[in-house]
This record gives structure tokens, sequence and C-alpha cells, in this order.
């Protein structure tokens, strides 16, 4: 079901039988884009109230379904104001997290990931362990989790990790993320489309970046000169690419040319399957729904899998190695796992200097 969606979502080349799902999902998507448009207006207009922080307060997020690097951007973002010795703290949703996000929890006191990621959440895990001396919260309702962090450690910069349409709570810096292959695919709004907002929605942003996950900077470079023309803002360009692939308990690094298998539960894989067919040798894939958390049977499905195809190791997301850690480290494997480790390039002051 999910690589159907992403077809109707992405693909122009589609049957006649996809056409009609998809009209048929165009006429469910009005009322959504009623109350989203609704909502929007009302927020415009003051008729519903937004929260002040007396923090500085971040918000990096998208108008698509789907990944598009919000989480690593965020890092970055956070990297940043800690090298200005700013006191740091990232808001999480927590979304597909195993604990209750009702309430706000504190996943990193700056020292790393107090929670494993099935119980914490994948992302707010890997930001944790990824970025030591900031805080890091998760919570459904981020007005709650601000004053729950401002109270505790009165941070200078609050990050809203996918805030966008989180709109409750005011910010001073707002940054929308574009993803340089996909864009907004068919321009169609949830459920016909990835668009959870109009495009139209881009210009309460104050910074926009396209974020590039392709070896294709050309091609990115000429869609960031498209964009400035279409929604008259400054345009910036992100590129993320392949760092290495180490071993998810050992860091031991993995060799290139190797045979092996890739496995990941991401929304739009392709970018991260394309990176590892860079360096190794990619006999098969195996896919999961974003965020799934993972159990000992699918570890023993991934394992199976890659012993039929006869695969030298096992390669996955940073993002689902934060999950796999703590399942494999007492287990006696018969095929190791390895994770590939990205790194952004993106003028980071220029965005976000202050």
């Amino acid at each position: 079901m999910k690589l159907f969606i992403s077809k109707l979502h992405y693909n122009k080349n589609l049957t006649i039988f996809e056409n009609i799902i998809l009209t048929l999902l165009k006429i469910v998507s009005i009322p959504y884009l009623f109350i989203v448009n609704i909502r929007n207006k009302m927020y415009d207009k003051r008729l519903l109230p937004m929260y002040t922080s007396k923090s500085f307060v971040i918000s990096v997020g998208n108008i698509t379904t789907g990944g598009v690097g919000k989480t690593p951007f965020t890092l970055e973002v956070a990297k940043y104001y800690l090298s200005l010795n700013k006191k740091v703290a990232i808001l999480s949703r927590g979304y597909g997290a195993k604990l209750s996000n009702k309430e706000p929890r504190l996943i990193s006191d700056g020292s790393g990931a107090l929670y494993s990621a099935s119980d914490g959440g994948d992302e707010p895990v890997w930001l944790s362990n990824n970025c030591k001396g900031a805080y890091v919260v998760t919570c459904a309702n981020r007005v709650k989790a601000e004053k729950f962090i401002k109270e505790k450690y009165n941070p200078d910069i609050i990050i809203l990790d996918d805030g966008f349409q989180h709109r409750k709570i005011k910010r001073d810096l707002d940054i929308v993320l574009v993803d340089s292959v996909n864009k907004f695919g068919n321009y169609c709004m949830l459920p016909a489309g990835p668009l959870r907002e109009p495009i139209s929605s881009v210009q309460r942003a104050n910074k926009v970046v396209v974020v590039n996950k392709s070896f294709d900077s050309k091609n990115a470079l000429k869609y960031c000169d498209f964009l400035k023309k279409r929604i008259k803002k400054d345009i910036f360009l992100c590129n993320i690419v392949p760092d290495y692939v180490y071993n998810i308990i050992t860091g031991e690094k993995l060799e290139k040319d190797t045979k092996i298998m890739a496995f990941s539960a991401i929304g739009q894989p392709q970018g991260f399957y394309d990176f590892v067919k860079s360096d190794y040798n990619l006999i098969a894939v195996l896919e999961f729904e974003d965020h799934h958390n993972y159990e000992a049977d699918d570890i023993s499905k991934i394992i199976h899998y890659a012993q039929e195809e006869n695969v030298d190791c096992i390669v996955t997301t940073e993002k689902d190695a934060v999950k796999l850690a703590d399942i494999i480290k007492d287990i006696e494997l018969p095929v190791k796992f390895y994770a590939l480790k990205l790194k952004a390039y993106i003028d980071i002051k220029e965005i976000c200097g202050i």
C-alpha cells in the first residue's frame, strides 16, 4: 500500500486504474484542504492564539509528507547554536515512540539519550546521541513542551523539529525544507498527494532550503533558481551526501564494493538506496513502514532474507540503527549490521546567523 500511494503521489506515468483512484482521492482531499485553509487564515488573522516564548524559537519543517531531511538539518541548526555557547533545546512530537507523548518527556538532558529508540522515538533518540549538549523533549503539544523545558533548563534557543504546521507556538525563524528530487510531488493535497498544506503556505517561511539527497547538484541548483523566481524568496541549498558505513555495534567501517542488502523504515528511502549503491554492491532491499518499531521477529526476517540473497552484510539508515542497537547487541548474528552515516554541506550561519 505504501508503494502504491507513493506512486500516486510522485509518478506521472499512471495506469487508467491508478488515475481513477487518484481522482477519487482528489475528491476526498477537498474537505482536508478546506479545513487547512480555514485554520491557517484564523492564525493569520490572530483569531487563534499563538503562545510566545521568551526563548528564540526556530521551526524546521516542510509542507509534504515523507523524508525531506528535517532531522539531519535540525541537528546542523542545533550544533551551530551550541558552537556559539547557546543553551539549545529541541522539541519533537515523538512520533512512533512506544511511550506516551501526551505529556512532556525529557529524552536527553544534554548527555545523550535517556531512553531507547523504541520507547523515546527514533528521531529524538538519534538527535540526543548525535547532538550532545542539547536538551531533547518530546510531546504532541509543543506549548507544553516549551513550558516544561523553559522551567527546567531555560534554554536560549528552542528548535521545533517538524514544526511548520504546529502554529500554536510563535516562532522567530521559520525554515521550510523542500526535496530537490521529489519536490512537491503531484501538487495535490493529502490523501491525493503529499502536500500537508497548499504550496502558497511556503510564503509563511522566513527561509527556504532545498535539500539535495542525490549526486545531482546541477539539477538541484536549477531547482533553487526556479523556486526563487516562483516564490520570491532567498533559496538555500543543502547537500546531504554519504560519509561512511559503520558497524552498528563495533563502529568498524565497511570496505567499499562489499556485497550487501539494504533495509529501512523511513519516508522516501530511494535516496538512501542510491547512496548505498554508489560505493557498494547492492543486491536486495527490504522496506518497512516509516517509523516502524523493530521486534525480534523483524530481525529474523531481515537475516533470513539476507542469507537467501547470499550477501556479506546488511546496511540500514542511522535512524533505523538507533532502534536496532538495543535488540541486536546481545545476539550472535550470522550477518553483521551496518549503518550509513551522512554529512550535510550548508552555510548554516547564513541561514541562522544571529
